[in-house]
């Protein structure tokens, strides 16, 4: 599954209005949309899906902030997906990005750093799994 990612807008970019600019500049990077849903995780989900932070003492910030508004989830389609999204998206701290990355473009800080993308092949399936079923997927 080395040509499948995961990503979620999240829920900064939504507010902040860059849906659209986020979503135009993953296409202009070759990425084909296989399923993408605007939805709002409810605590439960934000809390299953980040549970491997759940230690960390920024877990319940993180299960605040993503359940403050709606989200874009997606699968993204590319050869090499994970790693060519990785450098797309940039830097977790955006103001260590590279220019012209999403994060670099539109994040604000490492807590609301604008978008999600999956950090290995193995995770990008899990992830595809927890927000999308198989009827979603095209």
């Amino acid at each position: 599954m080395s040509n499948i990612t995961f990503t979620m807008l999240k829920p900064d970019s939504i507010r902040n209005k860059n849906t659209g600019a986020i979503i135009d500049k993953i296409i202009k990077d070759g990425f084909v949309i296989k399923a993408m849903k605007f939805t709002r995780m409810t605590n439960e989900q934000a809390s299953n899906f980040y549970a491997i932070h759940k230690e960390r003492p920024f877990f319940n910030d993180l299960i605040e902030y993503m359940t403050s508004g709606p989200i874009v989830a997606a699968i993204l389609e590319k050869d090499n997906a994970v790693n060519d999204f990785r450098t797309l998206i940039g830097s977790t701290n955006p103001e260590e990005a590279a220019e012209g990355t999403i994060r670099k473009l539109f994040a604000k800080s490492i807590s609301e750093n604008a978008i999600h993308g999956s950090d290995s092949n193995e995770n990008a399936k899990i992830e595809c799994d927890f927000h999308f079923s198989e009827n979603e997927i095209f």
